[in-house]
């Protein structure tokens, strides 16, 4: 897999190849091609041996989501937020997550959506949220290795 200094060598040539996807990429074909390409390298790739996600973009999570890790990892709720997390639009987010030790999640058995989700490249309507894609290609090897994938699919001259 890739390191973090290729990850940001990369970003100007991946933002590139996001004007170039809007107009040479089907929608639906496009979603088909992340899905897949997603699932082929996270059943190769331990998330655990990197946990970027977890030290540049934290977490994030709802209140009954906060409820859950606290029952059930016995923390303190009203000290977690005091200590840890901000509310922002009905959310606690948290950077870098307060969870990680290490490469470990002190959490995994009880992960937020957006953890569970992270990063996004096997939802529907890619097309429209490349940026996002994109801003993830300097965070994951993952978002980083599809797009390298998808850009030779495509016939994106670098």
């Amino acid at each position: 897999m890739v390191n973090l200094k290729e990850l940001d060598n990369k970003l100007d040539e991946n933002y590139k190849f996001r004007s170039y996807l809007k107009c040479h990429a089907d929608e639906k074909q496009l979603d088909e091609d992340f899905k897949k390409l997603h699932e082929k390298y996270f059943k190769i790739y331990d998330c655990s041996k990197c946990r970027n996600c977890c030290k540049k973009i934290g977490i994030s999570m709802n209140e009954s989501e906060l409820d859950k890790i606290c029952e059930t990892y016995n923390y303190d709720k009203e000290k977690l937020k005091e200590k840890y997390l901000q509310e922002e639009y009905g959310e606690y987010i948290a950077n870098p997550c307060p969870f990680l030790d290490d490469k470990t999640c002190k959490i995994e058995n009880c992960l937020p959506k957006s953890c569970q989700e992270y990063p996004y490249t096997n939802k529907e309507e890619r097309l429209y949220s490349l940026i996002t894609v994109v801003n993830n290609s300097k965070v994951c090897p993952v978002v980083y290795e599809i797009l390298e994938e998808l850009k030779d699919k495509y016939h994106f001259r670098r």
